[in-house]
């Protein structure tokens, strides 16, 4: 059996369509609104159900702001709770709690993310820049948000803020391509080549 290289990242990379999936985050503090307000900002689309004991005012102040959204339910999660979703996020300030939020997720296979424990976490929010259609997905394999996040400015610095035409032009030239596959992925590349080499004439190292 050919060994596996334990230094690289073994994450994939995946994009949910938030909308079209029930995710829920238990906790409502200062955890819970940095894990929303990522999640929102990213897909202002997410059907999300908060389930917190208390609320806290930011956490209130975004459910206002997408009321169709955000559901929040004030009680101590329970079991049925996570397993009416299918993504879970355990956002508490408490350990035992983000632990028996865990212990309900695996009993009922559910993904599920718990905010700073990244043995726990089936899988992270990372870091995201988005320009239009264009997404990018920024991952240190759990080991440091903080370079993720200044990489992601580092991004958002030197792309440029409308993709879409550009995307929306390579999507029609794709399709009208009369070539097969690997011809067509060539012809891509030699195109996308031209505007990386015009990015490094604008910004130089």
């Amino acid at each position: 059996m050919e060994s596996v290289d334990q230094s690289i990242n073994m994450l994939y990379p995946v994009f949910f369509k938030l909308d079209k999936l029930k995710m829920l985050i238990v906790g409502a503090g200062e955890v819970g609104y940095e894990k929303l307000s990522f999640i929102m900002k990213s897909s202002p689309n997410a059907n999300i159900t908060i389930v917190a004991t208390w609320v806290g005012e930011e956490v209130q102040t975004l459910a206002n702001q997408h009321p169709t959204q955000i559901k929040i339910n004030i009680k101590p999660v329970e079991i049925f709770d996570v397993a009416g979703h299918d993504l879970i996020v355990a956002a508490t300030n408490f350990k035992e709690v983000n632990l028996e939020v865990h212990r309900y997720a695996k009993a009922l296979d559910k993904l599920i993310n718990v905010a700073d424990t990244p043995d726990l976490c089936d899988f992270y929010l990372g870091s995201i820049v988005t320009r239009g259609d264009l997404k990018v997905a920024i991952s240190t394999n759990g080991k440091s948000p903080t370079f993720a996040k200044r990489f992601r400015q580092v991004l958002e610095e030197i792309l440029p803020n409308d993709t879409n035409d550009l995307l929306q032009n390579l999507f029609y030239i794709r399709n009208r391509l009369k070539l097969n596959f690997e011809q067509k992925v060539k012809k891509l590349n030699d195109l996308t080549q031209t505007l990386v080499e015009k990015e490094y004439e604008d910004y130089e190292i």
